[in-house]
């Protein structure tokens, strides 16, 4: 352990505190100020990555890294995700045993729909995550849940994502709705916070370790970070949904990891996703 804690600040993984790294990227943890945020967020990476187009922030570590960007592109002439695109849309159209679908679930029959999750649902009170609602469809039609992770939700919900690629990201955090500001600054806190063995946050990567090392890896910025969910990494060899790779960043850090589609967990997407507004959505998505 402490090899890699010596490695990562070698790297440039200074360990500032959690307070700390809220400011270097432009706003407080005790505010609740979304678009401020956001705009500061958005401020900070155009500073650190000058002529990096905000746009093209959807395509993670491959709008900062020119190299990695090569390899990207190189893959992009065959993407991986193909095939899991067509059993998506496959499984998405498959009725359920009692005759309705997916479509009879959502807003314009699911169609179109990616760029509007996570969003606050006022009358239960919590944040809602496609991937959950999507299990919540088929219990609502007498089906047995699936995993969360990878598998035939991951690969529904990269369907869903393909069918609004190109519309902008539009969270909503209702201000009328103290519930849901403090939903925003629970996920805003979570991605401060450190945890684990090795003591490292979210922000430590993927904020002030942008385009750093570690080991073999490049963290990719947060900004645009859920945009290309779900994606198929290198990595797994397969398709997986964004809490998955949650999970495994909290393993990565040497920290307990939560269930995908925790409380806590889906606070961090609202928050991220927030931030991310007005972006593209463009999953599903790989990465290495």
């Amino acid at each position: 352990m402490k090899t890699i804690k010596k490695f990562l600040l070698g790297a440039g993984l200074v360990a500032l505190s959690q307070t700390g790294l809220a400011a270097e990227s432009g706003f407080t943890l005790e505010t609740v100020d979304p678009e401020a945020d956001r705009l500061a967020l958005q401020k900070y990476y155009q500073q650190r990555f000058p002529g990096v187009p905000l746009e093209d922030y959807v395509n993670g570590i491959y709008a900062v890294d020119p190299d990695s960007r090569k390899q990207w592109d190189a893959l992009m002439e065959f993407p991986p995700y193909e095939f899991d695109l067509e059993e998506g849309e496959e499984l998405f159209n498959t009725p359920f045993a009692n005759g309705k679908g997916y479509a009879d679930c959502f807003d314009n029959g699911g169609i179109g729909i990616r760029q509007n999750y996570p969003y606050w649902n006022k009358a239960e009170g919590t944040v809602k995550t496609l991937e959950q609602e999507i299990n919540e469809c088929r219990a609502s039609n007498g089906e047995d849940p699936l995993p969360w992770k990878k598998g035939d939700i991951a690969k529904i919900s990269a369907y869903m994502a393909f069918t609004s690629r190109g519309k902008p990201f539009d969270i909503d955090i209702p201000a009328d709705d103290p519930r849901a500001l403090q939903a925003y600054l629970d996920g805003k806190k979570f991605f401060y916070a450190k945890r684990g063995q090795l003591n490292l946050s979210c922000a430590n990567c993927h904020l002030q370790g942008s385009r750093i090392y570690i080991r073999a890896d490049l963290p990719g910025p947060t900004l645009g970070q859920p945009t290309h969910f779900p994606v198929v990494r290198s990595k797994w060899g397969e398709i997986g949904t964004l809490h998955r790779r949650y999970e495994g960043c909290h393993r990565d850090s040497r920290s307990v990891p939560l269930p995908p589609q925790s409380d806590e967990f889906r606070k961090l997407e609202y928050f991220q996703t927030y931030m991310s507004n007005g972006l593209v959505v463009n999953g599903p998505g790989a990465r290495k």
